[in-house]
């Protein structure tokens, strides 16, 4: 029990230095907005892989007005950053971001409900929607593999390229 505990805190304490490098195109709003966005998601794997749709309801319900305006931030960004392909790299993203979760889910096994379970608690517990960003970011959900600046950097070079060749 004790070496799982410490395992899951490396691999946490990894986790989070991987994610706070990993969004380096972001203001500090935009993190916190696809901090909630993958709270948001996590909620959502664990409701569904955990048979339990009563929480992930009233967690949707009491934070409804502040998950709706992140995610009009959230589609802001996407559409700053990806022009007119920000649909589908917004949908995009969103999809990986729940595989990722939902895989993660897979490796703790039998283990994976009680152990992100008590993050409804949490999340119902704190005292206004204005400690839901702080929490968002405290939760370290957005994984590695869903680097969106590495996806517009690659976007933004070829463009790059072909105007340096018109010279």
């Amino acid at each position: 029990m004790r070496r799982t505990i410490v395992s899951l805190a490396a691999a946490g304490t990894l986790i989070c230095q991987q994610a706070a490098a990993q969004l380096h195109c972001m203001s500090p709003a935009d993190q916190a907005a696809f901090d909630v966005q993958a709270l948001r998601s996590e909620m959502m794997v664990l409701a569904t892989g955990c048979s339990d749709d009563t929480q992930y309801n009233a967690f949707i319900t009491r934070y409804r007005p502040e998950l709706q305006a992140n995610e009009r931030d959230i589609d802001a960004w996407f559409k700053k950053k990806f022009g007119r392909r920000a649909q589908s790299e917004h949908d995009r993203f969103v999809t990986d971001l729940a595989n990722a979760q939902s895989s993660a889910g897979t490796h703790l096994g039998s283990d994976f409900c009680p152990h992100n379970g008590m993050i409804f608690g949490e999340v119902m517990a704190l005292q206004n929607s204005g400690e839901l960003p702080p929490f968002a970011a405290g939760q370290n959900l957005v994984p590695q593999s869903l680097d969106v600046c590495a996806e517009e950097t690659a976007q933004v070079e070829p463009a790059r390229k072909a105007a340096s060749k018109k010279r």
